[in-house]
């Protein structure tokens, strides 16, 4: 693992204080394609590029799950914007600082007061979409219809969930990233996060009906990942910094 992982930061690192939001990102499924660094390059911002794996490969995720016990800090819960569906796409970008995080394409919400917050204040790209998770023993359905912008994109994913799984080194780049580039009032900033690795359970896709990937201007190099499936994780988001640019 060490040979195709380098010096890659497994592990979070510390989380510059003060924490902003604490959360639990719940019931997660990954689905990964392989991209040509080339074909994306363009959507990254200043300051930030493509993450190549050592296959020579980038990748885009698609990720339904549901968020649950947002706080403001880690003692203020926000009841409203405490538990709700989402899903995102994102690449996995790098910056000259050597951080290694995602960038997000879309992140479809149910809340419209989030996309308002988040696009104002982040420049994180929310969208507004009517969502609905549901579990029915080890199988569970994400559905999504996108309400604004692009009125009618549609994700629906059904997952039948199996037993825990050792990550691949790829498996571990992909979802060992401890923050999220962004663009905002003409910066490059990065959001940095922490939370622990994530326990990993095979996933078989029972049905894949998804407009998100190729709306946000992504083309697949190839075929999908083995899904894997998380339960979730408790993260924590700390302060943006900004990215220089060349």
């Amino acid at each position: 693992m060490d040979g195709e992982l380098g010096s890659f930061a497994v592990d979070a690192p510390p989380l510059p204080r003060p924490v902003l939001f604490d959360q639990f990102w719940a019931d997660l499924t990954f689905l990964h394609w392989p991209v040509d660094p080339g074909g994306v390059a363009h959507l990254f911002p200043p300051g930030t590029r493509p993450d190549v794996f050592a296959d020579g490969l980038t990748y885009v995720g698609l990720v339904p799950f549901v968020m649950r016990h947002t706080k403001l800090g880690t003692r203020w819960p926000l009841p409203y914007f405490g538990a709700f569906a989402e899903t995102n796409v994102r690449l996995y970008s790098v910056d000259d600082a050597g951080r290694h995080g995602v960038l997000f394409r879309s992140l479809e919400t149910q809340r419209l007061a989030v996309v308002a917050v988040t696009r104002v204040g982040l420049g994180v790209p929310y969208t507004w979409a009517e969502m609905r998770v549901t579990r029915s023993g080890d199988r569970l359905r994400y559905a999504s219809v996108r309400r604004w912008p692009d009125r009618g994109l549609r994700s629906h994913v059904a997952v039948t969930v199996g037993g825990v799984v050792a990550p691949t080194p790829l498996e571990v780049w992909l979802t060992a990233r401890w923050g999220a580039h962004t663009r905002k009032a003409g910066r490059t900033w990065w959001v940095p996060n922490e939370h622990v690795t994530w326990p990993l359970h095979s996933a078989e896709v029972d049905e894949l009906d998804d407009d998100l990937v190729a709306a946000a201007g992504i083309a697949c190099a190839g075929p999908m990942l083995r899904p894997v499936f998380s339960p979730g994780v408790h993260a924590r988001f700390g302060r943006p910094a900004s990215v220089p640019s060349r």
